[in-house]
C-alpha cells in the first residue's frame, strides 16, 4: 500500500486533519497563559508531525520477529490518534456549519445602521463548548484504545446451552470446546496463551474444534506455540478447519510454489498437535452407540474480497442418512448464503473471522460493534427464523477469536472460549 496513490492521499489527509483540530485547540486554549499556549501548541504539532514521519517510515523499516508488536501498536497508537481526531472534527464540522449559517443569516437579515450594533455575520468566533465536546469525545476513543491493549489475553469463557430435537440419545449433554482465530503471529506472551489454553482443558470438553486462522501469514509463526497448543485434548478428539489467513494470501511469495508450500507445512503444523484437520471432508463421531457426522469445509466466504476454497457438496456426501450434522466454516457469511438455502439438516455451524472487530459494546440490552455493518452474524448465537424453510432446528455460533491482529488490544469484545452443551 505504501506506493500507491491512497497511501499518500490518507498522509495528506492527517496533515488536514491536524491544522483543522489545531483551530480548535486553539479556542479551548485561549484563556491559558502564553507560556501554557506555547506548550501545549509545541507539543501538539511535535506529537502530530512525529506520527506522520513514523507513517511515512514505517513500511520500509523491517523489524525482527520479536520487534513486530512494537511495530504494531505504534502503527494502532498512530490509527487511535486519527480516528480520535477525526470523531472530533464531526463536532468541529457541526459548529462550522453553526457558524456558516449564522454568517449568512447575518449578510441577509442583519445590517449596520447608525446607533445600531446588530450583528452582521462577521467574526463569528467558534463555539467553545462544542470544541470541548470534540475533543473529550476523541480523547475517550483513544484512550479506551489504549486501555484495550491490556484485554488482548482476557480469555472468557462463555458457556451456551443448545437444544436441538433431533440430537441423538447418546449425544445429549455432549460439552464443545469452540475457538477460532488463533493468529498465533500476534503473540508475544507465551505464558498468557498458555493460560487460555489451561482455562480451556479445565472445561473438560468432550470435543474441540477451531474454526480456523491459525496464523496470520505463515506456518512458522507457530514455531514456538506447537507444545502449548498440544497440549489441547478431548476423548472424541480436536478437529479443525482454515481460514481466510492461513492460506499466505496476504504475502507477496517469490513462487506459486512458496506458497503452496507454506500451506503444506502449515497442515503438518496441525498434525503435530494432534489436530485433525478437515479439508471439505467429514467423520462420523461415535457415543453410546449413535453418530452425529461431524463436517469441516476450506474458507468459504460470500464476500468477494476473501478466498472461496471450500466445497461443502464435497464435505456433505455420505453424511445424508446422520440424523444430526454439525458444520465448522470459518466465514459466518456462508450460513446464510449457502447452509440455510441449501442444506437444511446442517443442524449446527460454527464460525469464527470477524473478531467481534475487537471493538464493541456487550452489554445487557446492547450488542454493538462496527463490524454489524458488513456481517449480519458477528458474535455469538444466531438460529433461523421460521419461515426460511424446512422447520429442523438450524443455528450458528459465532465465536469471538481467542487471538488478535491488527490492534494488539481488545475493547468490549473479549477473546473468547466458547463452551457448547448440546441437549
Amino acid at each position: 500500500m505504501r506506493n500507491t496513490p491512497f497511501w499518500w492521499i490518507l498522509i495528506g489527509f492527517m496533515a488536514l486533519l491536524d491544522i483543522y483540530f489545531f483551530q480548535a485547540l486553539k479556542v479551548v486554549a485561549h484563556s491559558a497563559s502564553p507560556r501554557t499556549r506555547t506548550i501545549l501548541y509545541t507539543s501538539y504539532w511535535v506529537l502530530s508531525v512525529a506520527a506522520i514521519i513514523v507513517l511515512m517510515i514505517l513500511p520500509y523499516i523491517h523489524f525482527e520477529k520479536q520487534a513486530r508488536f512494537a511495530r504494531t501498536t505504534i502503527f494502532s497508537i498512530i490509527a487511535g490518534l486519527f480516528f480520535a481526531k477525526l470523531i472530533a472534527a464531526f463536532f468541529f464540522v457541526l459548529d462550522d456549519l453553526r457558524r456558516g449559517v449564522q454568517w449568512v443569516a447575518g449578510k441577509l437579515f442583519f445590517q449596520r445602521t447608525e446607533g445600531a450594533d446588530l450583528q452582521s455575520g462577521e467574526n463569528i468566533t467558534r463555539s467553545a463548548f462544542l470544541s470541548w465536546a470534540g475533543m473529550m469525545m476523541g480523547g475517550t476513543l483513544f484512550g479506551t484504545l489504549v486501555y484495550g491493549f491490556g484485554n488482548k489475553y482476557r480469555y472468557q469463557v462463555k458457556k451456551v446451552k443448545l437444544s436441538f430435537d433431533n440430537l441423538p440419545s447418546s449425544f445429549k449433554g455432549l460439552r464443545i470446546v469452540h475457538i477460532s482465530d488463533i493468529h498465533s503471529g500476534s503473540f508475544t506472551d507465551k505464558q498468557a496463551v498458555m493460560r487460555g489454553v489451561e482455562k480451556i482443558l479445565k472445561e473438560k470438553p468432550d470435543l474441540i474444534l477451531f474454526t480456523g486462522d491459525l496464523v496470520n501469514n505463515v506456518a512458522e509463526e507457530m514455531n514456538d506455540y506447537i507444545n502449548v497448543f498440544d497440549k489441547l485434548k478431548a476423548p472424541l478428539g480436536v478437529y479443525s478447519t482454515l481460514g481466510n489467513h492461513d492460506y499466505g494470501e496476504y504475502v507477496n511469495w517469490d513462487s506459486e510454489e512458496d506458497k503452496k508450500a507454506n500451506l503444506e507445512r502449515l497442515k503438518q503444523v496441525h498434525a503435530a498437535m494432534g489436530w485433525r484437520l478437515l479439508m471439505n471432508e467429514h467423520v462420523v463421531l461415535e457415543k453410546g452407540g449413535d453418530k452425529i457426522a461431524l463436517l469441516g469445509i476450506e474458507n468459504w466466504s460470500a464476500k468477494a474480497r476473501f478466498p472461496k476454497y471450500g466445497d461443502l457438496e464435497k464435505a456433505y456426501a455420505g453424511t445424508e442418512n446422520y440424523p444430526f450434522k454439525i458444520l465448522m466454516s470459518h466465514d459466518p457469511s456462508h450460513w446464510k448464503e449457502e447452509v440455510v438455502p441449501s442444506y437444511p439438516d446442517v443442524n449446527l455451524v460454527l464460525s469464527g473471522h470477524t473478531h467481534g472487530m475487537q471493538f464493541g459494546v456487550e452489554i445487557p440490552g446492547i450488542k454493538w460493534s462496527p463490524v454489524q455493518y458488513v456481517y449480519r452474524e458477528w458474535a455469538g448465537l444466531y438460529e433461523k427464523e421460521a419461515n426460511e424453510g424446512p422447520t429442523q432446528a438450524q443455528k450458528l455460533y459465532v465465536n469471538r477469536g481467542f487471538g488478535f491482529i491488527g490492534y494488539p488490544g481488545r475493547v468490549g469484545i473479549l477473546p473468547e472460549i466458547t463452551v457448547l452443551e448440546l441437549s
